[in-house]
């Protein structure tokens, strides 16, 4: 299957056709390995100009170069065994030595008879191409014999008085494709080609060709990515995929990119150990070296000047190996590590690392190279590693600064306190992975620190959230601690800081035990209505304090909002929040009705986690702004934040704690959606050490059995698991308001007294909270319960204290309840304004209904300018940095419009703009 070669096969067809007439020229086809060479030269007798010639045949291999004429003998003798005896007639008959079984050319005179011998294959090629023109095709003219390669400069030199085309391959960059005889015969060429690699629609039509038309478009463009498009290492790969590789779907990509086929392998092997050892041994620097090589730095560690180094590197890039000062593919860097001994890839990384030391590179550049050094190097190696892990920290790569610090364990002592502060260091990394291995890597550290200070600095690595979490001994361990440090309020400076902080940890750990609660709420009223904000331990600790509030529901909403407020205002947005107590503040203001504070905060620490390209702060993240966004009546934006904190594959238990999970199922809970439901019963459902997060699991299994209609099976895991909740004192109605929503399915079932009673519940608690939502929630259900006069009362006080609230959602609930009871048109369109402005589409369409309105499509909000602008660049498919080029605003504001636009139109994803903004219409006021 040749593809994209027209230009190629249209030049070599013109050489034909002008051979055809009598005046025959040179083809010379080159390029780097693999780039398709032969497949090219192959397929040229089948163009309708060869139809009328004489195709001969032949190629040439290094294993043959001693055999004198061996191309020569490849390409003529099938035709001389066809051909009548005219054919030595003349001059042709000094060419009958070349194909008699011995070797023509003796001791004695063989320039003499070598000049004979040219003289009658070229009069032999001339009676050959007597009847027909010829098409002589020789691959591989690099690795010709000797006296074949004298014969084929002699017949370059005078092929323009012949009815004779020459095409010939060769590899650039091999050394024998330097010679002196070869330069001639590409330098007498008429034409030459270079067959580019091929392009990703070329590189899928091959795999499709060998692995089925279904084959997914992001699987067949992973195999142009791993080949760049070389023919050779693409059609290794497909037949690698074709006899046993995985299925072609998309979910195979990755794998497809990681492959390295056996067979390419082997042609890159063979190939560089054709060359001089000056260029093999700069391959093996550049791969040493890998992805930080600069040609002078690879060219010292291989040993050689630079005049040695700039001509293996010439060598490279003609071969194709090189593009650059690095490796085309990675399959190059895989063959030349693969020729390597372990011993000479050990001593070359250990030469690598004192040389870029003397350099002054990077400390990351040196790291890699300890990575593959398996045998202790000394103290100093810990230094290095320590540093590099810090930077790939900040650059937001913590599995990388995780393996720099395992291998860094390698060069310290066994039970020391150098090997303490590696493993606290590698603990801080892997908390943003692999929580489980940091709790575990602070418990090894602790006991090898000898003063309570250190081992309270390497505990507090561990925010409260993660040490929620984890075993008693842990904890046990951290109380120690705690009573070494004595009393925060006897203490200052840092002990005091250190102190603070381990409290914070010990109380976080007690909050789901209704008596520890109740000790917390105590240290919290002891502070007095201003407590102290200026340090951060001060903060860590207060934050803890507030939340435990916030779940027992016994201190005003409004008081606990206002110091939540004072410590966000001294709390700098940072992405790395999500490994401090700072969630819990996202929890606190949510509940508390003052989400909105939290905005501009969560966006400026996303923006920072998105450059960082963490993908757990930008799950984290998302996942407290779909809390933010619920309790600030933004619907589409809250489900859209908590979809994408779910795609970006980073919630589970190695990377999110319960209090994750926890405000993950408070929003799937109220927004009652079934696929976020699944999603996360799917990621936490199993885990079984934290009771009221199992309570929060169960709530959301109660909430799926609804969805399915199944209402038995639903009351009764919402009463179990409420249950376990109020026994550990975990009673806000805001977050968990799983009174009222069985009451409504008890009303269902035609239990109205445990219905009643459960809601009044929920009342009281909602008043003692004081926050709107909660509280105008459970009269919208009272008064649901009540029916006719009681209950419109109800839900009209419902409506009052909602309106009040940032909770729109619940306001359109009650206002749709208020409008049903009372069929009022005026209640109607408020109730339209509110539920399509937070984009509670369900909500929408019955007051659309109730209006006499006849539309099946949810109604949208007048968009403004700049977001209807900003909408229908989007739908004509440009990029956001493309519509803010276009309008002169910053990718930021685009993004913001778009969210808008989402949110009022009701839609999630951009597929969906276009037929929203078709169908968009304005709402009545």
């Amino acid at each position: 299957m040749l593809l994209e070669r027209d230009g190629e096969l249209g030049l070599v067809d013109a050489a034909l056709r002008s051979a055809s007439g009598g005046a025959g020229g040179v083809v010379a086809i080159g390029g780097s390995l693999g780039n398709g060479k032969t497949a090219l030269l192959r397929s040229l007798a089948s163009l309708p100009a060869a139809a009328e010639m004489h195709v001969l045949q032949a190629g040439a291999s290094p294993l043959e170069q001693d055999f004198a004429f061996g191309v020569v003998r490849q390409l003529l003798e099938p035709a001389l065994g066809k051909a009548s005896q005219d054919v030595w007639s003349g001059a042709a008959g000094l060419a009958r030595s070349v194909f008699a079984a011995e070797e023509p050319a003796g001791p004695a005179r063989p320039v003499a008879i070598a000049d004979a011998v040219l003289f009658g294959l070229h009069a032999l090629i001339g009676n050959l191409g007597a009847g027909r023109p010829l098409l002589i095709l020789v691959d591989d003219l690099h690795w010709v014999d000797h006296p074949s390669l004298r014969w084929l400069s002699h017949l370059a030199k005078r092929i323009e008085q012949l009815p004779v085309a020459l095409v010939v391959t060769v590899r650039e960059g091999d050394p024998l494709a330097d010679a002196e005889m070869t330069d001639e015969i590409v330098a007498h060429a008429r034409h030459r080609a270079r067959p580019r690699s091929l392009s990703p629609r070329g590189s899928a039509a091959v795999v499709r060709a060998r692995l089925g038309p279904l084959c997914d478009d992001e699987f067949a463009l992973a195999c142009h990515d791993a080949t760049d498009g070389n023919p050779m290492l693409l059609t290794a790969l497909v037949h690698d995929l074709a006899t046993g590789g995985p299925p072609p779907v998309r979910a195979n990509a990755g794998a497809v990119r990681a492959m390295r086929p056996a067979q390419s392998r082997d042609r890159l092997i063979g190939c560089l150990r054709a060359q001089p050892e000056p260029v093999r041994r700069l391959a093996a620097a550049l791969a040493v070296l890998s992805d930080h090589a600069d040609l002078p730095l690879a060219g010292s560690l291989a040993g050689l000047d630079d005049t040695a180094t700039t001509g293996a590197a010439r060598a490279l890039r003609k071969l194709g190996l090189v593009v650059g000062e690095r490796f085309a593919h990675r399959g190059v860097q895989d063959a030349v590590e693969d020729m390597m001994t372990e011993s000479e890839r050990t001593g070359a990384h250990e030469r690598a690392v004192r040389l870029l030391l003397d350099h002054g590179k990077p400390d990351e550049q040196v790291a890699n190279q300890l990575l593959s050094i398996t045998t202790p190097q000394g103290p100093w190696v810990v230094d290095v590693l320590r540093t590099a892990a810090d930077t790939a920290g900040r650059r937001g790569a913590p599995d990388v600064a995780a393996r720099y610090l395992r291998r860094a364990l390698l060069d310290t002592s066994v039970d020391g306190e150098d090997r303490a502060r590696v493993l606290v260091d590698l603990a801080t990394v892997e908390r943003g992975f692999d929580m489980q291995a940091a709790v575990r890597h602070i418990s090894y550290a602790v006991p090898l620190l000898g003063r309570t200070r250190d081992r309270a600095a390497a505990v507090i690595r561990l925010a409260p959230t993660v040490l929620a979490d984890v075993q008693s001994p842990v904890v046990a361990m951290l109380d120690q601690i705690g009573y070494e440090l004595g009393d925060p309020d006897q203490l200052s400076g840092v002990d005091r800081d250190l102190a603070l902080r381990v409290e914070a940890r010990l109380r976080h750990v007690g909050e789901t035990s209704s008596a520890e609660l109740s000790a917390t709420a105590a240290r919290l009223a002891a502070l007095g209505p201003t407590p102290p904000v200026e340090t951060s331990a001060e903060r860590e600790l207060l934050t803890v304090l507030l939340h435990a509030a916030t779940l027992s529901a016994r201190a005003p909403a409004a008081r606990l909002a206002a110091v939540g407020e004072r410590v966000l205002a001294h709390e700098p947005a940072s992405p790395a929040h999500v490994y401090t107590a700072m969630p819990l503040l996202v929890v606190v203001l949510a509940a508390a009705d003052s989400p909105r504070t939290l905005t501009t905060w969560l966006d400026m620490a996303l923006e920072l986690a998105r450059t960082r390209g963490d993908a757990v702060e930008q799950a984290l993240i998302r996942t407290e702004q779909s809390l933010v966004h619920l309790h600030s009546g933004q619907l589409a934006e809250a489900a859209a934040a908590a979809a994408e904190a779910y795609e970006l594959g980073a919630l589970n238990w190695n990377t999110a704690g319960s209090t994750t999970a926890i405000v993950s199922g408070a929003v799937a809970l109220q927004l009652r959606d079934p696929v976020l439901t699944e999603q996360l019963l799917s990621a936490f459902g199993e885990h079984q050490s934290n009771a009221c997060l199992n309570a929060v699991v169960g709530l959301l299994r109660g909430s799926s059995a609804v969805l399915r209609g199944d209402s038995p099976t639903a009351v009764a895991a919402l009463l179990d698991c409420g249950r376990q909740l109020d026994r550990s004192g975990w009673r806000n109605p805001v977050l968990f308001p799983w009174r009222s929503s069985a009451a409504l399915i008890q009303r269902g079932l035609g239990k109205l007294d445990s219905a009643f009673e459960l809601v009044e519940e929920e009342r009281l608690i909602a008043q003692e909270w004081g926050a709107p939502s909660g509280i105008g929630r459970a009269l919208r259900v009272l008064g649901a319960l009540r029916g006719e006069r009681r209950g419109l009362e109800l839900t009209r006080d419902a409506v009052e204290v909602l309106t009040g609230s940032n909770h729109k959602l619940e306001l359109a609930r009650a206002l749709k309840q208020w409008a049903e009871m009372s069929d009022d048109a005026e209640v109607w369109r408020r109730c339209l304004r509110v539920a399509v402005d937070c984009g509670a589409k369900s909500i929408a369409e019955r007051a659309w209904t109730a209006l006499g309105v006849s539309s099946a499509a949810t109604p949208a909000p007048r968009l403004t300018r700049a977001e209807r602008k900003v909408a229908q660049l989007a739908v004509a498919g440009l990029t956001n940095q493309c519509i803010a080029d276009e309008l002169g605003v910053t990718s930021r504001a685009v993004e913001k419009h778009l969210t808008n636009t989402y949110r009022k139109l009701g839609v999630h994803r951009r597929a969906e703009l276009g037929e929203a903004l078709r169908r968009s219409v304005d709402v009545p006021q």
